[in-house]
């Protein structure tokens, strides 16, 4: 009797996708979303592609900083 439940609940399991979707979100899913959660808080914040320049620390707080370093670059058309 007890072995009949067992089978019609793993034939409901496997052929039926919502019920599926179901049983892996609360076997696995619930950790995946924890783990997101943590990895988020760890960046900072920032969103993924955000660029951040943190002035480099001078010699003179006070010193009047008129420009910066040559970069070259070539023109592409």
């Amino acid at each position: 009797m007890l072995f009949k439940y067992l089978f019609i609940i793993t034939l409901v399991i496997l052929f039926v996708p919502p019920v599926r979707r179901f049983v892996f979100y609360l076997l696995v899913g619930r950790q995946l979303v924890k783990q997101q959660k943590q990895q988020g808080n760890g960046r900072g914040g920032r969103r993924e592609g955000e660029i951040r320049v943190e002035p480099r620390p001078g010699k003179d707080s006070g010193s009047r900083y008129t420009g910066g370093e040559y970069v070259d670059y070539e023109e592409v058309k």
